[in-house]
């Protein structure tokens, strides 16, 4: 924890976490009780009321600018734009097609709740998450795979996979709740058969993860690098983070088949890389980094 302080993006990271903290909070806690809403004074109305509407909106920003700043420092700026770009025009036009036709994940619209909308379709804060948890999925695999003695385009492949399996994973667990709590961030117009999502949806997931993180693998062969000098700390302390967010939504909802299977395609996975990651030259492993620290 004192390294994370430490860096630069560490009080963006931690501004993240309580966020999400406070957003759980709010969406768990205090709305199902709307006598305690009722009992505070009009500035503590005031306060619950923003939070609820522009909560959403900080802590993606803030997840957002935590891995811009980290990738910036410790990967330079061709490797930075080099995968935020691509994740954030790729995932958009996504967004954008599956707002307005259906394809590729089905029928469904945005509420409010997670700031101004592109087009009048998707919140701009929906590819900040698209890029920063990507990302995170996409180093985690990719600096582990390095550990292996592979070609490195079986290493970049891997990472592309397995990456976009980490991303996919998080939202498989996270849009069942998110979609059907008491305030719901986005509805299905056509609800499907896994807890009100259309299986579409996570193909859709996948298919986009694998488009944009394979743009992104051939913008930084142009720059290879080494990537056993990358740390990880911030990258995994901002999935966990998230995942644990969202695991937490869909046990409030008593959506626990989800978790189960998120956890078996997203968490068991991060820890292999990370294992890999951590091994050290000798083949020994290491500590993980927040138990290191």
């Amino acid at each position: 924890m004192k390294q994370i302080i430490r860096e630069k993006e560490g009080y963006f990271f931690i501004g993240h976490i309580l966020a999400m903290f406070f957003g759980l909070a709010g969406l768990l806690l205090v709305l199902p009780h709307p006598e305690f809403v009722a009992s505070l004074p009009p500035i503590g109305q005031s306060a619950f009321s923003w939070s609820m509407i522009g909560g959403g909106v900080v802590y993606m920003i803030l997840g957002w600018a935590t891995i811009a700043i980290f990738a910036y420092r410790k990967l330079g700026l061709w490797h930075w734009l080099g995968f935020m770009i691509p994740a954030l025009g790729i995932s958009l036009t996504s967004e954008l097609l599956g707002t307005s036709t259906g394809f590729p994940f089905g029928d469904y619209h945005y509420l409010s709740g997670l700031g101004y909308k592109i087009s009048g379709l998707v919140p701009f804060t929906i590819p900040l998450s698209w890029f920063y948890l990507g990302f995170c999925g996409y180093l985690i695999t990719r600096v582990g795979l390095e550990k292996l003695s592979l070609p490195v385009f079986v290493k970049d492949l891997g990472a592309i996979v397995f990456g976009s399996l980490l991303l996919t994973s998080w939202d498989f667990v996270l849009d069942p709740a998110m979609s059907q709590t008491s305030v719901p961030f986005w509805l299905w117009d056509q609800p499907g058969a896994f807890f009100g999502m259309p299986y579409q949806n996570f193909v859709g997931w996948f298919g986009t993860g694998v488009v944009f993180m394979s743009v992104s693998t051939l913008i930084w062969r142009l720059k290879p690098m080494d990537f056993n000098q990358i740390p990880l700390t911030i990258p995994i302390g901002v999935y966990i983070g998230n995942f644990t967010f969202a695991m937490v939504m869909s046990i409030g909802a008593n959506f626990y088949i989800p978790v189960l299977l998120g956890i078996f395609t997203g968490i068991l996975p991060l820890v292999i890389f990370v294992n890999l990651a951590n091994k050290s030259d000798s083949g020994n492993s290491i500590p993980l980094p927040f138990l290191s620290q």
